[in-house]
């Protein structure tokens, strides 16, 4: 079933000042950037960690470290895979605020399989979490720490963040199918 644009929500200058704002909220709640590591979820939020590192870095002269999670392996929805024992090494884990960094929260099992990824790797000091969206549709009793933007949809909709890394255009936009467009 082909999906179209229904509305584009955020452009490539609100997508940046929602990306500018997620960092100096991690910034303030942590204290600045020192034991923070930020954990993309891939693949677009590996792209949207980059530039929060990037923005930490620029403000507090020190950019945090950054891994690709790929969550494949712990998703409960989903076979195949990384394997858990190929995960990235977090240096000094136990004393790190993980933070991790995904597109688009909805139910939060994708969340939930980040967590669990990130709990394979060692005992982290916290865990939070940072979403570009937040369409809600939960499943799992998951809230997001830092939101650029709230998003209420029906679940027939699907959102979707494009990033100039991966897609060659920064936008949010919410797609619907062809046929639901037509009825």
């Amino acid at each position: 079933m082909k999906q179209v644009k229904k509305a584009e929500i955020m452009d490539e200058n609100a997508m940046r000042r929602a990306i500018n704002r997620i960092s100096y909220e991690i910034i303030e709640h942590n204290h600045g950037s020192t034991g923070i590591v930020l954990a993309g979820v891939r693949t677009r939020g590996v792209f949207l960690a980059e530039r929060i590192a990037d923005k930490i870095g620029e403000v507090e002269g020190t950019r945090p470290p950054l891994v690709s999670l790929d969550i494949t392996a712990f998703r409960d929805d989903k076979q195949g895979g990384t394997d858990a024992a190929q995960l990235p090494v977090i240096e000094d884990i136990e004393h790190s605020s993980v933070i991790i960094v995904d597109d688009v929260l909805s139910t939060g099992r994708t969340v939930r399989a980040a967590m669990e990824a990130v709990l394979h790797m060692g005992r982290a000091q916290c865990i939070q979490l940072a979403a570009l969206i937040d369409r809600g549709h939960r499943e799992l009793p998951i809230r997001p720490d830092y939101v650029g933007k709230n998003l209420p949809t029906s679940r027939a909709e699907t959102v979707r963040v494009y990033m100039k890394e991966y897609d060659g255009r920064d936008c949010v936009a919410i797609l619907t199918d062809a046929e639901a467009e037509q009825e």
